[in-house]
């Protein structure tokens, strides 16, 4: 049986957090090498539209670590660091602080 996937960044998983559209792919913030189970389980989980996904220039794929993947790294991280741990305990599981 599959898990129900849920976010922290947003109430649902089946529309756009930019534009609100229900097609949809979920986006896990933080990629690597186990992070994807990472992000499922704190909830660090997105849902775009796949322009803003990876079908665009300026999808959150093809421009890493800047303008809208940049703030759900930083949205993630700062609720990491008010539910979770510390600023070094995030840096431990996901590799940088992106604050």
């Amino acid at each position: 049986m599959a898990r129900k996937l849920r976010s922290v960044i947003q109430n649902n998983l089946e529309t756009c957090f930019v534009t609100g559209s229900p097609n949809v792919a979920v986006h896990h913030i933080f990629p690597g090498k186990g992070r994807r189970k990472l992000c499922e389980k704190y909830g660090f989980l997105v849902a775009l539209e796949p322009r803003y996904h990876n079908m665009s220039s300026y999808s959150v794929h093809a421009v890493p670590n800047a303008g809208l993947d940049l703030q759900f790294k930083q949205m993630a991280q700062s609720y990491y660091e008010e539910n979770y741990g510390s600023r070094q305990d995030f840096i431990k599981e996901f590799g940088k602080s992106y604050l």
